[in-house]
C-alpha cells in the first residue's frame, strides 16, 4: 500500500514516514503543495495525507485541483487548525477525513487503514437542478453554458438551497445553516442575499426558480419562466 504525505514540517513528516513504513506502507514525502500536487497527479496512491498550511500552494488548493482533475484518491487532511469551518471547507472540497495536530500515531494508522479499505470510488459531486449546476470541488456555478460569479456567502446560500431543492426553507433554517453561529444580526439579511442570488441565477436568464412563499420561507426548484413564477413571488 502506497501513501503520499505532503507535510512541510520535516521532523513530523519523517516521524510519520518511519512509523507508517514499520506498519508496512510505502511512503513518499513532499514538503510543499506544488510538489505534492505533482506527485499525486503523476503517481497512484492508496491514501494522501495532506497538510493544510503548505508553502507554494496550500492544502485546500491542492485538494481542489486534485478533485477538479478527477483524482479521487482518499485524502486525510492534517492541520494545526481546529475550527469547525476549516473542517467543513475540507469536506466540501472532497476530503475524506480530517485530523488535527497533535495527533496520536495509532489513530492516524487506524484512519489510514479505514480509508484504504474504503477505496476511491468515483463520486458524483456536482449538484444539478434543471439548467443550474454547482460543483463543490471547483466552486463553479453555471446556468446552462454560462458561468455565474458568486460571493462566498451567495455560494453557501445557493449550495444549501440546492441541497434542499423543492422544499420550503425558513429564514431561521437558512441562518442556522449558512451564517456563522456568532451572527447576531436580524433575519432580514436573508432577504437581502436571496435578492442578490435571484439577480444572478434567475433574472439574466429569464427564469424564476427561487421564489418566496409568503409566511413560510423560500423555495428553489427547477427552471420555470419568470411569468410562470411571478404569482408565487412575494417580497425579497
Amino acid at each position: 500500500m502506497r501513501i503520499l504525505m505532503v507535510e512541510d514540517e520535516a521532523a513530523l513528516a519523517e516521524t510519520v514516514r518511519r512509523g507508517l513504513s514499520n506498519e508496512g506502507f510505502v511512503v513518499d514525502v513532499m514538503h510543499d503543495g506544488v510538489s505534492g500536487l505533482s506527485a499525486a497527479t503523476e503517481n497512484s496512491y492508496d491514501v494522501i495525507l495532506l497538510d493544510l498550511m503548505l508553502p507554494l500552494k496550500n492544502g485546500y488548493d491542492v485538494l481542489r485541483e486534485l478533485r477538479a482533475r478527477s483524482i479521487w484518491t482518499p485524502v486525510l487532511m492534517l492541520t494545526a487548525k481546529d475550527g469547525e469551518y476549516d473542517e467543513t471547507d475540507a469536506f466540501d472540497l472532497g476530503a475524506d477525513d480530517y485530523l488535527t495536530k497533535p495527533f496520536s500515531f495509532l489513530v492516524l494508522v487506524a484512519r489510514v487503514r479505514a480509508l484504504v479499505r474504503r477505496g476511491a470510488p468515483e463520486r458524483p459531486v456536482v449538484l444539478t437542478l434543471g439548467t443550474l449546476t454547482l460543483d463543490p470541488v471547483t466552486r463553479t456555478v453555471r446556468r446552462g453554458d454560462s458561468t455565474i460569479g458568486l460571493t462566498a456567502r451567495e455560494y453557501g446560500l445557493l449550495q444549501y438551497l440546492m441541497r434542499r431543492h423543492d422544499q420550503v426553507v425558513s429564514k431561521s433554517e437558512i441562518l442556522d445553516n449558512v451564517w456563522d453561529p456568532a451572527f447576531d444580526g436580524g433575519d432580514n439579511v436573508v432577504e437581502v442575499y436571496i435578492g442578490y442570488l435571484r439577480r444572478k441565477i434567475d433574472a439574466p436568464f429569464g427564469v424564476q426558480t427561487l421564489v418566496t412563499v409568503r409566511g413560510m420561507g423560500y423555495l428553489l426548484s427547477a427552471d420555470r419562466s419568470a411569468a410562470a413564477g411571478a404569482s408565487q413571488q412575494r417580497g425579497a
